[in-house]
């Protein structure tokens, strides 16, 4: 059987553009859900101890990514099923799968309460946080473990008003919750506007209350019908097993996909810690700037997703792969004018976080930023393609592609470089954009097969 064509074509503009539109909204939402981090570092930089605020904040930010696991399966799922139904037109399937989903989310949110509470300081100190580090890292986290009710409710809801098309609203309420949590962060960090100066500790409490305003003022205007066929029912109901047993079917391998790359961040972080622990100041710097660059590449992909869904559930394959077309130039552009942004930038972009870039913490960061940036357009691909297939619900793909370029490529190629090539703390970085490349290339591999579209489109 011939194979597909490849996914670098010529595009539909109206198809560009109504996928522009939808993804601009989803960038900024992403960037503000950033920003928070950013804030977070660039307070805590302004503390007496500094460098241990930051060290802890480069530690604990890999468990707040890892978090994130544990629910993106779940808004995976819901975006695949919310588009497919709103692709055919069926509202009362929409909100069925919606309020199913917020039921969920309650259970997978005491979980991670419990679990997160209870490991939190073994596994910074599993990262190699020293102890004073340890503490710190753990006195931001437990307020973001026992309130992440609230992340993961702004989480589901910003996807499933994706998935029917409205990407404004997400991102018109995290704008009033990020200027809330700056000035939350600047009082209570610092001690300013009349509030108790807690440091690092105040860092999570501005954030978490800033997600419960987000979190009630969204349901409060869903519950108007502010947006045609979409309701928030937040009370409990019967689980529907079925349902609940498809989407964690087609989000389980996603949440995996987002375990395996944590999995190598935070090997990155263990083989850092045994160069140097300002090396981990430095990653965790870094990792601030690369999720403000990855985001709107991230943006664009969550909209291929949401349009290739919608395009599969009107039974219309030919649009679907338009989309994808759209999607990979629109990213690849976006992400390699950042990327070269960054190489260019590093020294004013450190500067930002009141880091010297004669100190060594500043040598290693501007290393971190240029590896990192030089790799940013083979990234725009990657994850172009991995919105197709997330989208089509054809996540094993996704998964698979994961795997081999992070536990076969990144972390061997990271430790080899490193320790054995005796590159240090370089060579554990230029083993992420390594990996990408080969991403890209199993991305490309797999839209050309097609088995993608025939999965979504029996979905």
């Amino acid at each position: 059987m011939k194979s597909a064509p490849g996914p670098f074509k010529s595009v539909d503009r109206t198809i560009f553009r109504r996928l522009f539109d939808l993804a601009m909204p989803i960038v900024g939402l992403n960037l503000l859900s950033v920003l928070t981090l950013a804030v977070d570092t660039a307070m805590c930089g302004r503390l007496r101890n500094a460098e241990e605020a930051l060290t802890a904040l480069g530690f604990a930010g890999q468990l707040v990514f890892l978090l994130m696991v544990a629910m993106l399966g779940l808004t995976v799922g819901t975006v695949a099923f919310i588009s497919r139904a709103h692709g055919a037109r069926q509202s009362d399937r929409i909100n069925h799968v919606l309020h199913q989903s917020i039921l969920l989310t309650y259970l997978v949110s005491i979980a991670v309460a419990i679990v997160g509470n209870l490991a939190a300081g073994q596994i910074m100190e599993w990262l190699g946080a020293e102890a004073e580090v340890r503490d710190l890292a753990v006195s931001y986290l437990r307020p973001l473990l026992s309130l992440t009710v609230f992340f993961y409710l702004n989480m589901l809801f910003a996807a499933a008003l994706r998935a029917v098309g409205n990407t404004m609203l997400p991102f018109m309420i995290a704008l009033l919750s990020n200027l809330i949590n700056i000035v939350l962060n600047y009082g209570l960090i610092l001690g300013r506007l009349g509030l108790p100066a807690m440091g690092v500790r105040g860092a999570a409490w501005g954030t978490v209350i800033s997600q419960a305003v987000a979190v009630i003022l969204m349901v409060l205007i869903l519950r108007r019908d502010v947006v045609y066929g979409v309701r928030a029912r937040l009370g409990f109901a019967r689980l529907d097993r079925p349902l609940a047993r498809d989407l964690f079917r087609i989000g389980a391998p996603a949440a995996l996909d987002m375990l395996v790359l944590n999995i190598a961040f935070l090997s990155v972080v263990g083989m850092l810690a045994r160069v140097a622990q300002v090396a981990v100041a430095a990653h965790g710097v870094g990792l601030r700037v690369q999720s403000l660059a990855f985001v709107p590449g991230l943006g664009v992909s969550q909209a291929i997703g949401a349009m290739v869904g919608n395009a599969l559930g009107a039974s219309d394959e030919p649009e679907a792969r338009q989309v994808v077309h759209s999607g990979i130039i629109l990213s690849t552009a976006i992400m390699t004018f950042l990327g070269l942004s960054i190489v260019f930038g590093a020294t004013p972009i450190i500067a930002i976080f009141d880091i010297d870039p004669a100190t060594e913490l500043g040598r290693y960061s501007i290393l971190w930023m240029q590896v990192l940036g030089w790799g940013m357009p083979v990234v725009g691909i990657h994850i172009a393609l991995i919105g197709m297939l997330r989208g089509a619900g054809a996540t094993n793909a996704s998964l698979m592609i994961n795997i081999v370029g992070t536990l076969i490529i990144q972390v061997p190629l990271s430790w080899f470089l490193g320790f054995v090539v005796g590159w240090g703390a370089f060579g554990i970085w230029v083993a992420v954009p390594i990996s990408f490349v080969v991403r890209m290339f199993l991305g490309i591999l797999a839209y050309r097969r097609g088995q993608w579209a025939r999965q979504g489109a029996t979905l």
